[in-house]
């Protein structure tokens, strides 16, 4: 685990006023100039505007021709459309930013942050996964998150479908964080509006990318990071040899966090990633007493009520079209695996009438794609 290099800034000059924070957001997002880079410019110059005109300096020392700082009217507009839109600007070392998080090597400089921004203080536990999470996972990340937030953690993840959905609807009672790739304004996927906006009254949404940006690939593995960075430990309910979820967890361990892992079926390719992980040395999880026995309670109390949401949302149920008829049958097989679950259970989670999930699975039965179990229990043929 390689130090923090939050220690080469000097106290003097952390951002105090509006220019302050804008002068910040102009060198972070100058060319080139990345996390590490950000910190060595602060400590060798003191303050985020000599950093600036020392810049095209170095930049022509290094070779690099013709280069211009990140234009202070795009940073200006930048911070005023964050305001508009009721986030916070939180820079490294002020009393809002994460300990932690600053703790790591590449701790981001800044970070957008909408709603409760005390989450960033309290202990988290990160719980990561499949985004085609089966319905074991799903229903696994649920409890932890809701046992963990009981217990006082907070929960952290990524804000994407399958694990991470799951993990944030679950602690939103208690206190969860999404991390998200692009800017904190951006929500992807879109079918989780809905989720960030309960998060937004509830939880936390933080990004360290600019407002507006939408996610691009080479963001996520950044998002990752911050994620790990956050907490405590970093849980994997279900992932692929080669998914996020395990860059998370590598993310994890090079920073000093633990590393935990769900046990899953052999024959599961979504639990291949989490038995290797134990198979390494991560801690072997099967309920959240796991998690709490390993970490010990959380520093910070609970809260001594759940947080209830400003509004209340009531939702329609469900209308059927051709489209989701047809659709049913893959979404019956993403949601099985190899290890046998209820029938019921299927059906509740598949939010879709009964009779229709029936027909949908005697059909698959007879293709020979999924296996009936006694006691009403089944699985994916595999």
């Amino acid at each position: 685990m390689t130090d923090s290099l939050f220690g080469s800034i000097p106290q003097s000059a952390l951002p105090q006023t509006h220019d302050d924070k804008v002068l910040w957001l102009q060198l972070i997002r100058s060319r080139r100039v990345g996390p590490a880079t950000f910190m060595r410019l602060m400590g060798d110059y003191g303050t985020a505007g000599a950093a600036l005109d020392a810049l095209p300096g170095i930049a022509a020392a290094a070779g690099v021709n013709n280069y211009h700082v990140y234009p202070k009217a795009e940073a200006q507009r930048e911070y005023e459309t964050g305001r508009a839109k009721r986030a916070r600007l939180l820079c490294i070392g002020t009393p809002e930013y994460s300990q932690v998080l600053a703790d790591i090597s590449d701790a981001p400089p800044v970070i957008w942050a909408r709603g409760r921004v005390d989450l960033l203080l309290r202990d988290s536990v990160a719980l990561v996964g499949a985004r085609n999470a089966s319905s074991l996972g799903t229903r696994m990340a649920k409890l932890l998150a809701s046992d963990l937030g009981k217990a006082g953690y907070v929960v952290t993840s990524g804000l994407a479908r399958g694990i991470d959905a799951a993990a944030h609807h679950a602690a939103l009672p208690t206190g969860t964080i999404a991390v998200m790739a692009g800017g904190v304004d951006v929500i992807y996927p879109v079918e989780n509006q809905k989720l960030a906006d309960e998060i937004a009254e509830t939880g936390l949404l933080i990004s360290e990318q600019p407002m507006g940006l939408a996610p691009q690939a080479r963001h996520f593995p950044r998002r990752n990071r911050i994620v790990s960075g956050l907490s405590r430990a970093v849980v994997v309910v279900e992932g692929a040899a080669k998914s996020g979820s395990l860059i998370t967890a590598r993310e994890a361990a090079d920073q000093g966090r633990d590393v935990m892992a769900v046990p899953g079926h052999p024959l599961d390719t979504r639990a291949t990633g989490c038995n290797m992980l134990i198979r390494d040395g991560a801690v072997l999880v099967r309920s959240a007493s796991d998690v709490i026995e390993a970490l010990g309670v959380p520093q910070q109390a609970p809260r001594p009520d759940p947080i209830v949401p400003s509004r209340l949302t009531i939702q329609e149920p469900p209308k059927a079209t051709i489209s989701e008829a047809m659709d049913l049958s893959r979404k019956i097989l993403s949601l099985l695996g190899p290890a046998p679950i209820p029938e019921d259970q299927l059906i509740r989670e598949l939010n879709a009438p009964a009779a229709a999930v029936s027909s949908h699975l005697v059909t698959l039965e007879l293709d020979g794609r999924l296996q009936r179990h006694t006691g009403g229990m089944l699985a994916l043929v595999v």
